[in-house]
């Protein structure tokens, strides 16, 4: 605590201003699960990865478990987990169909999950087998919500 008064007296008088910690990045064209996945679907495909939301929960990550390509994943089913210097956490599907694709870079770069959430550090690439289920996950505004509510419990 000391500490912490001593770095902000420094950094006042050095003319340094840190801006307070800001809301996690909620893009508006992709939908949400409640576990925290990220989905957007283009055509008959759909890209799948953690919220900025998750990764910043969960600190740095350090290791991604990724499915199969060919593998078949259900809505609401772990596909594979995101372990970080926090926790482990399993990844669950927000859509179901078969896996076309994962993103190899993770397993040399898992830290793509945090600086990138959303581009760079997609996890998966899904052959959509019902797009009906889309009806089933929030909007950016129903998910900023569901954040906001569930930080406030903590």
């Amino acid at each position: 605590m000391a500490l912490r008064l001593f770095a902000s007296r420094a950094a006042s008088r050095l003319g340094i201003y840190v801006l307070p910690r800001t809301f996690a990045t909620v893009i508006g064209d992709l939908k949400y699960t409640d576990s925290h996945e990220w989905v957007k679907v283009e055509g008959n495909s759909a890209t799948v990865g953690i919220t900025d939301h998750a990764q910043d929960h969960l600190g740095d990550v350090v290791y991604v478990e990724l499915p199969e390509e060919g593998a078949t994943v259900t809505q609401g089913s772990a596909f594979g987990a995101v372990e970080s210097v926090k926790a482990t956490s399993d990844i669950n599907s927000p859509i179901s169909g078969k896996v076309i694709e994962v993103n190899k870079e993770l397993a040399d770069s898992p830290a793509l999950i945090n600086g990138h959430p959303y581009e760079q550090g997609w996890i998966m690439k899904v052959e959509v087998s019902d797009a009906g289920e889309l009806n089933a996950l929030m909007d950016s505004e129903k998910y900023s919500q569901f954040c906001d509510e569930e930080d406030a419990k903590h």
